[in-house]
């Protein structure tokens, strides 16, 4: 290899770009803040949005992905045709493989995570950032409740997982979205640029 080594060659991490994982428990507004900012950044070339693939079907009542078999997901990881793969809550979660050449070209790449996917995001990528949206536990049972989606038992199970430990993650940015989705946007991009 002839030239200067980049950071990355040094230290075996995936950069110069940023790998953005939104994360939060259910009810916190994950989908709503990711389409807003989707819309506020659709002009800016910096960022990318993931879409991803997700071995449910296609709903609409969820958010929008790609839907997958169980054995197009297992041969995905067999081949190494990933960014990021995980699973929870009985699903297999793939963010596709060119993300990585957006973050090799010093792009933001920003996509819906999950805490079973930090591990390895965290060991792959220079600059791995983990966004926490979150609300009070009363917020959440609230949005929770008015989606009518689960029964009072589930929501409470729901809400029992809501505390997410983050204390030992690296380049956590935390925003609270109990205003307004600007007001939660605003926070959001000062923690991204």
């Amino acid at each position: 290899m002839t030239g200067t080594a980049t950071q990355a060659d040094r230290n075996g991490k995936l950069g110069p770009g940023k790998m953005v994982l939104v994360v939060g428990p259910s009810g916190a507004g994950k989908d709503t803040l990711l389409n807003a900012l989707k819309e506020r950044l659709a002009e800016d070339p910096r960022f990318r949005f993931a879409t991803r693939q997700i071995t449910r079907p296609a709903d609409g009542a969820t958010e929008t992905h790609i839907p997958i078999s169980e054995a197009y997901f297992d041969e995905a990881l067999a081949a190494g045709r990933f960014a990021l793969a995980w699973r929870a809550h009985g699903l297999g979660y793939i963010l596709p493989a060119e993300l990585d050449d957006v973050i090799k070209a010093g792009g933001i790449v920003i996509a819906n995570g999950s805490r079973h996917a930090l591990p390895d995001a965290l060991e792959k990528y220079e600059n791995a950032v983990v966004l926490l949206i979150t609300a009070p536990k009363a917020v959440l049972a609230e949005r929770l409740a008015a989606r009518g989606r689960e029964s009072r038992e589930e929501i409470e199970r729901r809400l029992d997982r809501s505390q997410l430990d983050m204390q030992d993650i690296p380049n956590l940015a935390r925003v609270e979205n109990t205003g307004t989705v600007e007001e939660a946007l605003d926070k959001i991009l000062k923690k991204l640029t």
